[in-house]
Formats: structure tokens, C-alpha cells, sequence
């Protein structure tokens, strides 16, 4: 099991729901994922439910999506070291904080990796409200489904 050493100076505050850094065990082996989308959501979401409504519905998915490529590479939530969430709009984040957490909470446990979250215009599937990318340490060993 990779055990990450949590890194969180005095002088930087108490995060709350991120770690402020993460440093990985020797030899992991560095899984980088690339930006997911809800692209199952994000069409049949829009007309539905307001903004905040479709922002958890496709957070959820999305970390789904990030959580299928770390377990296809033979890790788990906890090998996830560093995510950035990117959202096209930072009130309906800042509103749905509670929902959010009872997601991240389902998929993660108490896991808070290194996060970085930025408000962007716009994603490149334009239904899409929220994209998430992250970088895993897996522990040293052979890899799971590649494609």
C-alpha cells in the first residue's frame, strides 16, 4: 500500500477537505490521469436541475471516471496524490460545498490529497460544468489494464 507523508505546515494554516502537500513513498509509480468529464450527465443534466444540481451530479461522475482509470492501473482513492477541479462556475461550487463533500466522502473516505481548484470560461465539451484531472502513486509493481 503506498502511505503518503501528509504535508501541512503550521505556518500555512489548517486545510480543510486538501492536504497542502503530499509526498509520495520511494518507488511508486506515477499515474497521471488525464481531465474527465460526465459526458453520460452533461447533455441529459442541463435541462434538468439548476447549476448547482448539475455540478454535483457531474462531479460525482467525473471523479467515477478519474476513480476507473486509477483502479485500471491497479490503484485505489488513497493512491491519489494531487487533483485539480476545474469549474466553469465558482459560486455554484461555493453553494453546493455540502453536497460535494457527501460525494467526495462516498468515493474518498477521509482521503484529501493536494487539490487545486480553478474557475475556468469554459470546458471543451460545452454541457460540461466541471472537469478533473489527478496524479496517483501507485505502489511499485505491474501495472493493471492498459488500453
Amino acid at each position: 500500500m503506498t502511505r503518503f507523508e501528509i504535508v501541512n505546515p503550521e505556518s500555512l494554516g489548517r486545510p480543510s477537505g486538501f492536504s497542502h502537500g503530499i509526498l509520495a513513498p520511494p518507488g511508486g509509480r506515477v499515474l497521471f490521469v488525464a481531465g474527465q468529464t460526465a459526458p453520460d450527465t452533461c447533455h441529459a443534466e442541463a435541462d434538468r436541475t439548476g447549476a448547482g444540481g448539475r455540478l454535483v451530479e457531474q462531479f460525482a461522475a467525473a471523479l467515477d471516471r478519474v476513480l476507473a482509470v486509477v483502479s485500471a492501473a491497479g490503484g485505489r482513492p488513497e493512491h491519489i496524490a494531487r487533483l485539480t477541479v476545474y469549474v466553469t462556475d465558482m459560486a455554484a461550487y461555493r453553494g453546493a460545498r455540502g453536497r460535494l463533500g457527501d460525494v467526495w466522502r462516498a468515493a474518498m473516505g477521509r482521503h484529501y490529497p493536494a487539490v487545486a481548484l480553478v474557475e475556468v470560461r469554459s470546458l471543451v465539451d460545452r454541457d460540461a460544468v466541471i472537469e478533473i484531472e489527478a496524479t496517483a502513486v501507485l505502489p511499485p509493481g505491474p501495472a493493471g489494464t492498459t488500453g
